[in-house]
């Protein structure tokens, strides 16, 4: 694929905001514009294939009402991938760049058990990933605490010992168990000096949260 026609993309678009238009604030639209530019930004570094980059951070997130709706136990990845694979065939798209759009949306989740292959999957990995960290990442991971009741923070419970959508899913267990993670797994050389100042920053504003929690500050 060797271009990609603004109408087609413009269609491509309208159809994901309208399957995300009653998205959760945390994952909703803005969210896939933020991940679109990192992207771009990191696929004009690393050398990878801006069309099919572009088109993956469109659709990567179509099937998140259906995980929120089911409390984690539907995968988004999977659902996005499906529904990405419906819409670039019915845009008549060929059948080897829908694969590879399709594998970049369904490897992007923080899983192991499945990961990314190619350059493009690997920088809408890198770029959704780097939407969840730093300063904006610690701003989402409040807004997602306060759409699932979780409590402001939670110093005193066993991050290990809590479970996603619930009272203890506080920003504080999100960086514990994900977000403190995500530098490491950085999977491009531009994604990886992204995360490094974005780290820095979590790390900053949890321990100054957590003193002013035991009055130190």
């Amino acid at each position: 694929m060797t271009g990609l026609q603004a109408s087609a993309k413009g269609r491509i678009e309208a159809r994901a905001r309208e399957l995300m238009k009653d998205a959760l604030p945390s994952h909703g639209w803005d969210h896939v514009e933020r991940v679109r530019k990192l992207a771009l930004k990191i696929a004009r570094e690393e050398g990878a294939d801006e069309i099919i980059v572009e088109l993956a951070a469109i659709l990567h997130d179509t099937g998140r009402q259906e995980e929120d709706r089911s409390a984690g136990k539907i995968c988004h990845a999977e659902v996005s991938e499906r529904i990405a694979r419906g819409i670039l065939s019915a845009e008549g798209f060929d059948a080897r760049s829908i694969d590879r759009v399709c594998h970049c949306i369904l490897t992007h989740r923080f899983r192991r058990s499945r990961m990314p292959e190619t350059l493009e999957a690997m920088v809408l990995f890198d770029a959704d990933k780097l939407d969840s960290i730093g300063a904006m990442g610690v701003a989402r991971a409040y807004l997602f605490a306060g759409e699932v009741g979780a409590r402001l923070h939670n110093p005193e419970v066993d991050p290990g010992k809590t479970s996603e959508y619930g009272r203890e899913d506080s920003a504080w267990r999100e960086f514990n168990v994900k977000l403190k993670l995500i530098r490491d797994r950085m999977l491009t050389g531009t994604g990886r000096k992204l995360a490094a100042g974005r780290h820095e920053v979590m790390e900053r504003f949890f321990d100054v949260l957590n003193e002013e929690i035991e009055a130190k500050r």
